[in-house]
């Protein structure tokens, strides 16, 4: 069953979808600093957490599919592997316009849980280092830490690493 911190967060389509697959996650819910500009490493300092134990939730294009990364805050997406890992030569940053449009989420609050469309969903490997990884619930200043293999299972993803500090 789900289970929540003290001061939980709000209710998001990702903290919904988690409860009704009956996953276990714990809510993170802190202050947002509106002049914040990297959310992940935010996230990071305020919770007191590993940075390379909080991973940011990429919008991309990979020929033409809209497609979820997800790796560490405190490194950045090869597009190249991200591309290999799903079959193509390239891979591009999703237009911000339309991946609030398909996923229903803010900039700075995009989950990878929840998403108004699902798209196909790469995690990095790394991931698999932890007991436990922390994502964005949804909303700037909301994360949510689970088991990357509950992560994997609830978005479908493909685990290869396509994140590079």
């Amino acid at each position: 069953m789900a289970k929540k911190s003290a001061g939980a967060g709000p209710g998001t389509p990702a903290t919904i979808a988690l409860t009704k697959a009956g996953i276990a996650f714990t809510a993170h819910a802190y202050a947002h600093d509106p002049a914040a500009t990297s959310y992940g490493m935010e996230a990071a300092d305020v919770l007191g957490i590993a940075p390379e134990r909080v991973f940011k939730t990429l919008m991309t294009d990979v020929a033409g599919t809209l497609t979820v990364a997800i790796v560490p805050v405190n490194g950045t997406l090869d597009l190249k592997a991200l591309a290999q890992a799903m079959g193509h030569k390239k891979a591009a940053m999703a237009d911000p316009a339309v991946a609030q449009r398909r996923t229903g989420y803010v900039l700075g609050g995009i989950s990878p849980i929840g998403q108004r469309q699902p798209s196909p969903t790469v995690l990095d490997s790394s991931s698999l280092e932890y007991s436990s990884i922390f994502v964005s619930g949804g909303q700037r200043g909301f994360d949510i830490e689970l088991a990357p293999a509950d992560l994997i299972l609830i978005t479908k993803a493909l685990t290869v690493r396509i994140g590079h500090s």
